[in-house]
């Protein structure tokens, strides 16, 4: 139990950087007029960037991990899965609200898909 909460921990810190990251980059690349699933994609890539090396060298450290480029397919089909749904809800939010609704909106939504990437990454991409 420890070693979960201290994992938690860890995603949640590593997490908190990739949100920033990824949000600041959508709305800063809406704000200039790149569509919005290219803006997310965007944001989503350099926030799993960051999140794929610091999770694979502090958060899940200590668990015996497949080689790179397995945990790699991992990481990259979790992220697509992922990557879709949020950019299907950011259209939809975009689409019924408008674009600075899906501003407000995002971070929520990122956070709410971080509880299935925390639980995937500790069961699947980073484990045997």
């Amino acid at each position: 139990m420890r070693i979960l909460l201290r994992d938690a921990a860890h995603f949640l810190a590593v997490g908190a950087l990739q949100l920033a990251l990824d949000s600041a980059l959508y709305i800063g690349l809406t704000r200039l007029g790149m569509a919005l699933v290219l803006a997310n994609v965007s944001g989503r890539l350099a926030g799993a960037t960051l999140g794929f090396w610091l999770n694979g060298r502090l958060t899940f450290l200590h668990r015996a991990q497949p080689q790179l480029p397995v945990r790699s397919a991992r990481y990259a089909a979790l992220w697509l899965a992922l990557t879709a749904i949020s950019t299907g809800a950011l259209a939809a939010i975009a689409h019924n609200a408008g674009l600075a609704s899906s501003w407000w909106a995002k971070p929520g939504i990122e956070a709410l898909l971080g509880l299935s990437s925390f639980l995937a990454s500790r069961h699947w991409v980073y484990q045997r």
